[in-house]
């Protein structure tokens, strides 16, 4: 009667795994499926249906996936599965072992689509979310309305707006696009385009092949593109921008910039310093606070001090002209060589303080503007250096 008893029990516990299992497996109660549609060569079927309100989300897809936060007392979802068959009875077999997982436990509610052959299309109506994690193998994501934190991993382009902490998206290949974004912002492509319209962290954008554009950033700024223009708007605290070949451009920035271009120009129009190093490309500075170290292997110079407070600098290009402005506030002292020594004309100086000359092989010039202050080394291989007062 023991062994009889101690058997019976073994059997309740298998059947009840295998029923929760089943249970997670199917949609739950007040949730449906349709039945199958043809479209060309493809048959689907929807699931659909509604889970409790949890803090947190998780959906793994194996197709594009639309998320929105905020807007529903219940999560909601909507998926659409899509196989490819040669007739009904083979979409219908197919399709019957394509199984939708639905969980939820302990604050936390999962989605996982079906994968494989199928082609699952997701589509979630959340309530608040103080976290979201998005992962799909195949398309692309668009998620807004998270409260939370947002992490998302996908194969296709990335849309997210309103997201009001942390975000960290990753796609292997598509353009990324971040409207509103609350705290740090981490985004990278392995081939695309990136524009983040506003953040008030850190942001961190890299792609190895496409443009990036971050718009009112409210801490520091890296972006790195592989080939690209990068445009940063607006900074709150520093910017390190890198390309393989475009146009860095920084119109304003609260901290120092650090700009490196192989093949391109670089415009800075406000920073609290400056170092740029270009193999090829002009470089044009103004409004900046604090030091400059700017050079360039081929390509012109300009440096306007206007609204500028700029501690001691270097402007140097090995073939180009190099320019600075400066206004009748702004004092500096100037040392300038330049290592063409052809003509007197490869110094030009509209202040009576700094005469060229001849040194040895080079030509010279030195002296104060505006009473002194601090120093600007100019060095040019070639071309010509002008040291002109704003008009």
């Amino acid at each position: 009667m023991l062994r009889s008893a101690h058997s019976n029990s073994r059997q309740s516990v298998a059947l009840l795994a295998v029923a929760l299992l089943a249970a997670a497996l199917v949609p739950p109660a007040g949730s449906g499926q349709s039945g199958l549609r043809r479209e060309g060569g493809a048959w689907s079927r929807t699931f659909a249906g509604t889970m409790s309100a949890q803090s947190k989300l998780r959906i793994e897809g194996h197709g594009p996936v639309a998320l929105e936060g905020g807007v529903a007392g219940e999560i909601r979802y909507t998926v659409t599965v899509s196989v490819t068959a040669s007739n009904e009875a083979e979409a219908r077999r197919i399709l019957e072992r394509m199984l939708l997982r639905v969980v939820t436990e302990r604050g936390m509610a999962t989605l996982i689509a079906p994968g494989g052959r199928a082609l699952s299309t997701v589509s979630v109506k959340a309530p608040r979310l103080d976290a979201a994690m998005v992962s799909t193998s195949e398309g692309g994501v668009d998620a807004r309305g998270i409260d939370g934190t947002l992490s998302v991993e996908a194969v296709g382009d990335l849309n997210v707006d309103r997201v009001g902490g942390d975000c960290n998206l990753f796609t292997g290949g598509g353009d990324v696009s971040a409207g509103q974004m609350g705290g740090s912002v981490r985004c990278t492509t392995r081939a695309g385009r990136i524009e983040v319209k506003s953040a008030k962290g850190e942001a961190i954008l890299t792609t190895d092949g496409g443009d990036i554009v971050g718009g009112q950033m409210g801490g520091p700024v890296r972006a790195h593109t592989g080939g690209g223009n990068v445009h940063i708007v607006s900074a709150a605290g520093t910017v390190n921008a890198t390309t393989g070949g475009g146009e860095i451009q920084v119109d304003r920035a609260a901290g120092a910039v650090t700009a490196r271009n192989i093949l391109g120009p670089v415009t800075i129009g406000g920073a609290a310093g400056v170092q740029c190093e270009n193999a090829s490309g002009a470089i044009r500075v103004g409004n900046i606070m604090g030091p400059m170290r700017v050079s360039t292997a081929m390509g012109s110079i300009l440096a306007n001090l206007a609204g500028s407070r700029i501690a001691d600098s270097l402007l140097a290009t090995a073939n180009g002209d190099i320019t600075v402005v400066i206004p009748s506030n702004v004092g500096v002292t100037v040392r300038a060589d330049n290592e063409s020594s052809d003509t007197m004309r490869r110094i030009v100086s509209d202040f009576s303080t700094i005469r060229a000359r001849r040194q040895g092989t080079h030509l010279v010039a030195e002296g104060p503007v505006n009473g002194g202050g601090p120093v600007v080394q100019i060095a040019a291989a070639g071309g010509t250096i002008y040291i002109r007062r704003q008009r």
